[in-house]
């Protein structure tokens, strides 16, 4: 499916873009790509971002721990460097939160579509079994996406810490200001943490919801 997602015409890809979900879901069906699948290839992007979030925020620690240790060299070289993570977190935060929007704007786009294909049916049985599974689905869905907003809700308290630091490293650029940062280690150590496991739980919850989608229960 992603294949296929690579090679479509630039004019659907620019629907989607332009904010015209149901437009492209529409389009995507006629090449035999539906919400389903849009769905899972989704939450296989929030995966991605968030895994390299994961990395970039172990990589701002690492620097902010190099600052504090600080031992000689260019007191510049030093702030531009946090800097830079900080700024490279920044634009993580913010493809994880696109991504996650994604995944939620497709997914309530597919329960809306399987809530009404519901009276369709002229068979009672099959009609309860579509809701069954519909409300299983749901009920999955929304365990997953309440622990993507709660690894995403990690986020700010690290790129806080990040940045106060950085604009107070940008006006004291002297060793005893980086010698005063050497308690704000431990927090943001802490932060940083926190949002690595909150990360590694949801895409774990990802995991487990893209392979019952697939298994179609």
């Amino acid at each position: 499916m992603r294949n296929l997602m690579r090679i479509l015409p630039a004019a659907l890809l620019a629907l989607m873009l332009a904010g015209c979900e149901s437009t492209y879901y529409d389009a995507m069906e006629k090449f035999g790509i539906h919400k389903r699948e849009i769905l899972i290839d989704r939450i296989e992007d929030a995966q991605t971002a968030q895994e390299e979030g994961q990395e970039q925020f172990r990589d701002a620690l690492e620097q902010f721990q190099a600052m504090v240790n600080f031992e000689g060299g260019e007191l510049e070289d030093i702030y531009n460097r946090l800097d830079s993570e900080y700024q490279d977190s920044v634009d993580a935060a913010e493809t994880i939160r696109d991504r996650i929007d994604a995944v939620e704007s497709v997914a309530e786009a597919l329960f809306d579509e399987w809530t009404a294909e519901l009276d369709q049916y002229s068979s009672a049985a099959l009609r309860r079994d579509s809701e069954r599974q519909l409300d299983q689905t749901r009920r999955r869905y929304e365990k997953l996406i309440s622990s993507m907003r709660r690894a995403e809700a990690t986020i700010d308290p690290v790129l806080d810490s990040l940045k106060d630091n950085v604009l107070f490293l940008k006006h004291n650029l002297n060793a005893r200001a980086i010698a005063s940062l050497k308690g704000e280690l431990g927090s943001v150590n802490e932060d940083v943490t926190n949002l690595i496991e909150a990360m590694q739980r949801a895409i774990n919850e990802s995991n487990a919801f893209i392979e019952q989608m697939r298994e179609g229960t």
